[in-house]
């Protein structure tokens, strides 16, 4: 039997590789569903008029569809993407070891997707990995921003193959274990004003956060957002949560030491002495969130970590296409 090279092999197991395995599930899914007609090769690819060279003819899509389209090979830019990550603490609940990121995506023996050492973000960067691919196959320029108690990382959208590897490899950087000592706490106000700014060109900004801003109120908080409408950008907003932990506060019937990760305060308690109280305020504070999204026409939706990536890549692309 011949012996597995893992240098080989190691090239391969990175976010880029997760991504695109993502994203050609997602479109399989498409093929497969009502929505198949939304298809996210046609940046790439335009039908076959009758009496045109069939040298680029793409036989493979052919074989796929039963259509004939031809590969398009000029650059163009349809679409300017800016992708936003919240990379402070609050965003590395639950805190887990992240052992592997394929643990995150490939199936378990049952069959269903195993997200056991995903918390949100983690999460957050496979889907931004997964959008830049969809962005790549679409010929669309993607940019990024990382921010926390400050502005981590930035970079203008651009379409070339060196900029997508640059961004994976800042994504990739996100990925690993919380400092339990760091607290970096949020500052998505100031971050999105900042990125307002600097994004000169009219643009799709998809923020990834939990929304838990610990310097300001939700009055600054939905200013800095309004101010990304402003300069005329359409936005989605992901609100990235453990819907088990954080919404339903689904513990086990036993006294628990809850960490503030922004803060490092702790409290003791039994979860069931708070939990109707907390259920409340946490529901008002999405139904703050909701309204306002919508005052201000910003598409909120709630991302699940324990869900699949579907509910983000289906609002991209129904998005897109509302925007084209």
């Amino acid at each position: 039997m011949e012996t597995i090279n893992r240098q080989v092999l190691q090239q391969f197991t990175h976010l880029e590789l997760i991504a695109k395995q993502v994203v050609e599930g997602f479109i399989t899914g498409l093929h497969k569903s009502p929505f198949h007609g939304f298809s996210v090769e046609f940046a790439e690819h335009r039908l076959y008029n009758k009496g045109e060279s069939t040298k680029h003819i793409d036989w493979k899509l052919f074989g796929r569809t039963d259509k004939l389209f031809i590969k398009r090979y000029e650059e163009e830019t349809n679409l300017r993407c800016q992708l936003v990550i919240d990379n402070s603490s609050s965003m590395y609940f639950p805190i887990k070891e992240i052992k592997s990121p394929f643990s995150a995506v490939y199936p378990d023996k049952r069959g269903k997707e195993g997200r056991g050492e995903v918390n949100k973000i983690t999460f957050s960067v496979y889907c931004a990995a997964a959008l830049i691919e969809l962005l790549k196959r679409q010929r669309d320029a993607v940019g990024m921003s990382v921010f926390s108690d400050k502005t981590d990382f930035f970079a203008q959208a651009k379409s070339n193959p060196l900029h997508h590897k640059m961004l994976y490899h800042e994504l990739e950087k996100l990925i690993q274990p919380l400092d339990i000592t760091a607290h970096k706490t949020t500052a998505a106000t100031d971050a999105l004003h900042q990125i307002a700014e600097t994004i000169h060109k009219r643009s799709l900004v998809i923020i990834f956060s939990d929304m838990m801003d610990s310097k300001a109120d939700s009055e600054e908080l939905f200013s800095a957002l309004q101010h990304l409408k402003h300069k005329k950008h359409e936005i989605i907003l992901f609100h990235v949560i453990d819907k088990q932990k954080e919404l339903d506060f689904d513990f086990d019937n036993r006294p628990y030491r809850f960490v503030d990760m922004e803060t490092g305060e702790e409290v003791k308690l039994h979860p069931n002495e708070i939990k109707d109280t907390y259920q409340s305020s946490i529901a008002h504070y999405k139904k703050e969130l909701m309204l306002k999204c919508a005052q201000y026409r910003i598409d909120f939706i709630e991302a699940d970590i324990n869900q699949g990536f579907e509910q983000v890549l289906m609002p991209y692309l129904l998005k897109r296409i509302r925007m084209l």
